[in-house]
């Protein structure tokens, strides 16, 4: 059984002997707190902490965070508390084990609002110290290595979540052993009969192929030192998840996936490393397309390497990749390279890189967090920015921006800042215009152009893929629809104030207050919001602050009805004041307003049929009138019947667009052979410029009946 002296051999390698003393402290003190305590499977509880002390010994993880290994489960499982911690062995040590213990609540066997919450608790914890993730996922590691003693749905669950979360974590942070193992841990719990056929088949091939691997490297090797170049060329295996996946997304069999050969080739400085793939790719011919430069543009977990196939002999391809060892202990530890190199005193470019990535990916979840509208939103942002396959474009200035598969113009904007992206109109990829939906490919350069009054349109959420984007546009448009409901509060308020003869900036302080108090708001703003959305009645505020200011108990003003005076619209009001789609109002139409709740108001043509329901509830029907300032196009819908021709659509089509109007949609219905049924919808100004068009469309000899379709 692995012992804290065979611990304090191994950290006596890299960690001085003061701190490997205190190491064994809070080992003694962790064994003391859980004295009587078991786990499930018999063993005092005290062997788990030291195995997780050992997984991170494994990456030189510095004393601190082994001490907080030690006495990750002593807050939540005894009677000691975080302060009683502090005193005894520092407050960085007790603020790790705190957030390590906060993160310990994950369950998700729970409903998803749950879960949700409980990553947001690791976000917290992980901003205030990268460690806490790093000991958490030690935790979990070790906890995945002894699921025996669990319930097969049990074991389900908690592969699922690790899988789902944990794994995912490992990879953006580029701890790759501790990925893999997690990742073939839960394939074994989730799926155990599959596991275990590909584990014998795998170790059937290895067997099969032991002399083909041994040639290929011999000959890689030989290569190498006739160019007198510094390297040594191990075998690289495919772990079982990657091969089942591979086998079920791909639709390939194990043979297929199985007959590429991987080998890895480590060395000592990159200038090496590039010699290196010439010397390969003159041994082997490299496949067109299939060469990675992660040296020049590292990934984003700080991953770096060269990677190429080749066409080995009788057509096998070989997979290679060459990197140096600090490269290699990244690649297998990444962040938790950052202490290893802390450990021996010395900084490395490399590590501290992928410190500095692993920040400013927790400083990115965190303005996420804040941006998201609740803790389920903010997960399924951050489970779409878990690891995506990359791309890179640049900036004018030649900057490299790392963005998923699939990201936008909009994408790029909202990565570069929040306030480009909220401002930007339009873009130039290579000097070239193009519209904010693209779809960006590597190498591209972007120019991203803005105008001081853009906004963020809703219809982006539909083109965005990057969680900040989302996350963003959202805030956005939340701050916009409050900003204008604001603004329709105060306008549908003060209408409703003159009926009074008086407004709200004439009204003193007192009764404002009151109400506020009465109806349990903020502030002004929540008021006039919940007006503008409908939520409240203007007329009745109105009355009732009138009501305060003459005093509690004195008589109504003797004023009946609404606010004298219809509101005047332009149709460029924003989210809040909306166009009914079952009349679809124009300016120049006798229109109507309905305070429906939620969305502000509802201008419906006062013709329309579904006004009849509306007519029950007066309180909530809002005289309207069009502004003469109308800049907008309003959506209308026409119904033509035509006499059936060739060139029919094309002549329509010239005719629209000669009347300055654009066709949104366009549906032809064969009524007979004869005649046709034609339905578009157009975007005119005004009822104008719809007669305009209707007039000259009556002027064709083809054309019947044309009927403006309402409800």
């Amino acid at each position: 059984m692995f012992t804290i002296d065979d611990l304090a051999d191994r950290l006596s390698g890299y960690l001085p002997q003061d701190e490997i003393q205190q190491v064994k402290r809070a080992f003694y003190y962790a064994e003391q707190a859980h004295d009587g305590q078991r786990r499930r499977s018999g063993e005092p509880y005290v062997t788990h902490p030291l195995a997780v002390a050992n997984i991170l010994a494994n990456m030189h993880m510095d004393h601190q965070s082994l001490m907080a290994a030690m006495l990750h489960d002593v807050i939540e499982d005894t009677g000691v508390d975080k302060e009683a911690l502090g005193e005894q062995f520092g407050k960085p040590v007790a603020e790790l084990v705190d957030g390590v213990s906060k993160l310990t609540q994950i369950t998700f066997e729970d409903k998803a609002v749950a879960q949700a919450e409980n990553f947001q608790k690791m976000v917290l914890a992980m901003s205030r110290d990268i460690r806490v993730i790093i000991v958490k996922l030690a935790d979990r590691l070790h906890n995945m290595r002894t699921l025996g003693a669990l319930r097969p749905e049990k074991k389900r669950r908690i592969a699922r979540e690790t899988l789902e979360i944990y794994a995912r974590v490992a990879s953006r942070l580029g701890i790759n052993t501790i990925r893999v193992e997690l990742e073939d841990l839960s394939f074994q719990a989730l799926h155990p009969m599959r596991s275990e056929r590909i584990k014998r088949a795998v170790a059937s091939a290895r067997g099969q192929r032991r002399a083909s691997i041994r040639q290929i490297q011999n000959s890689l090797q030989k290569s190498l030192d006739d160019e007198g170049l510094k390297g040594s060329v191990i075998g690289r295996q495919k772990h079982l998840l990657s091969i089942y996946r591979k086998m079920r997304d791909q639709q390939k069999s194990f043979a297929e996936i199985m007959d590429v050969f991987g080998f890895r080739i480590i060395t000592q400085d990159v200038d090496t490393c590039y010699r290196i793939l010439g010397v390969v790719h003159n041994l082997y011919k490299p496949v067109p397309g299939r060469f990675k430069d992660y040296i020049a543009i590292p990934k984003a977990n700080g991953y770096q390497s060269l990677h190429t196939t080749l066409f080995g002999t009788g057509g096998m391809p070989i997979e290679v990749q060459i990197r140096t060892r600090e490269m290699e202990a990244m690649a297998n530890n990444g962040i938790a390279a950052h202490w290893l190199y802390k450990a021996g005193q010395t900084e490395h470019p490399i590590a501290e890189g992928s410190h500095a990535r692993a920040r400013a990916w927790v400083k990115g979840l965190l303005e996420m967090q804040r941006h998201a509208g609740d803790s389920l939103e903010f997960i399924e942002h951050v489970k779409n920015d878990l690891f995506p396959d990359d791309i890179y474009v640049f900036t004018p200035k030649g900057d490299i921006m790392e963005l998923p598969q699939g990201a936008t113009v909009i994408d790029f904007a909202y990565s570069v800042h929040t306030d480009i992206g909220n401002s930007c109109i339009a873009c130039r990829i290579d000097r070239h215009l193009a519209p904010l939906s693209t779809r960006l490919e590597s190498g591209q350069t972007l120019e991203i152009i803005t105008a001081p009054g853009a906004r963020p349109n809703l219809a982006w959420l539909n083109v965005v893929v990057t969680a900040k984007a989302r996350s963003a546009i959202r805030h956005a448009l939340k701050h916009q629809q409050h900003t204008e409901a604001v603004q329709l509060g105060r306008r549908l308020l003060n209408k409703a104030l003159a009926t009074f003869e008086t407004s709200l900036e004439e009204l003193p302080s007192g009764p404002l207050a009151s109400l506020l108090a009465e109806n349990d708001l903020a502030n002004e703003d929540a008021l006039l919001t919940s007006i503008g959305l409908g939520t409240r009645v203007a007329h009745v505020v109105a009355r009732r602050l009138v009501d305060f200011q003459h005093g509690e108990h004195a008589p109504l003003a003797d004023v009946e009805g609404q606010p004298q005076g219809p509101i005047m619209i332009s149709g460029a009001e924003g989210m809040v004041i909306k166009f009914a789609r079952c009349c679809h109002p124009l300016p120049g139409d006798p229109v109507i307003g309905h305070l429906s709740a939620g969305k502000g108001i509802v201008v419906h043509r006062t013709e329309c049929r579904n006004l009849a329901e509306l007519r029950s509830d007066p309180d909530k029907l809002f005289a309207l009138n069009w502004s003469d300032q109308t800049d907008e196009d309003f959506p209308v819908p026409l119904r033509i019947e035509v006499e059936s021709r060739r060139g029919l659509v094309a002549e329509l089509a010239s005719l629209i667009t000669d009347a300055d109007a654009n066709i949104e949609r366009i549906d032809i219905e064969e009524r007979d052979a004869r005649l046709s049924i034609v339905s578009l919808t157009l975007a005119v100004r005004n009822r104008v410029h719809l007669a305009r068009i209707i007039k000259r469309l009556r002027n064709l000899s083809h054309v019947g009946k044309i009927t403006r379709l309402s409800n």
